[in-house]
């Protein structure tokens, strides 16, 4: 199975992951970031906004995860935003058949508790994550059809782990 949390910059996403694994059986931690920082080294891609824009992203981040469960077994969490439905779908319906069951979960808080979290964040990736912030918004509709909404914007990341978990 797979957890993917899902949600904007600044949402938790990364520290529910690491909360998560002491709490679920067989738990492993997966960023599918790394595959689009191994992408960046390809020399000659297109230039792209984002890495997600690359076709292989998308495939390679499913046979990644499909490969690491064939090896291991057990539950990948993998935190990443994921805003492009059309990437989602691409994504879900990979590994839909794969016959993995993904557990999708939209992390969410209101603007103003992403505004002081993002400045909270190291003053390189700041501006990037707050630009992000209307795109997010705009996604929400679709997210939260797609994915189970959780709201962090008054829990812990603990606590966060602890409604995640118990939907598993």
């Amino acid at each position: 199975m797979i957890i993917w949390l899902n949600g904007t910059f600044g949402a938790g996403k990364t520290s529910t992951a690491r909360e998560l694994l002491p709490i679920v059986p067989e738990a492993r931690y997966f960023d599918p970031e790394q595959v689009g920082y191994m992408l960046r080294t390809v020399s000659e891609l297109p230039r792209v906004g984002d890495f997600q824009d690359w076709p292989p992203w998308r495939g390679l981040v499913v046979e990644t995860a499909v490969r690491l469960l064939d090896y291991v077994g057990g539950v990948l969490v993998m935190p990443q935003t994921v805003l492009v439905e059309e990437y989602w779908r691409e994504i879900s319906g990979g590994l839909e058949k794969a016959g993995i069951p993904v557990r999708h979960f939209v992390l969410h808080a209101d603007h103003d508790t992403l505004v002081r979290r993002i400045k909270g964040d190291e003053e390189s990736i700041r501006e990037w994550r707050l630009g992000h912030l209307a795109a997010y918004q705009e996604a929400f509709p679709w997210l939260s059809r797609e994915g189970q909404v959780v709201d962090t914007g008054r829990m812990s990341p603990g606590e966060v782990a602890g409604v995640v978990a118990a939907f598993c």
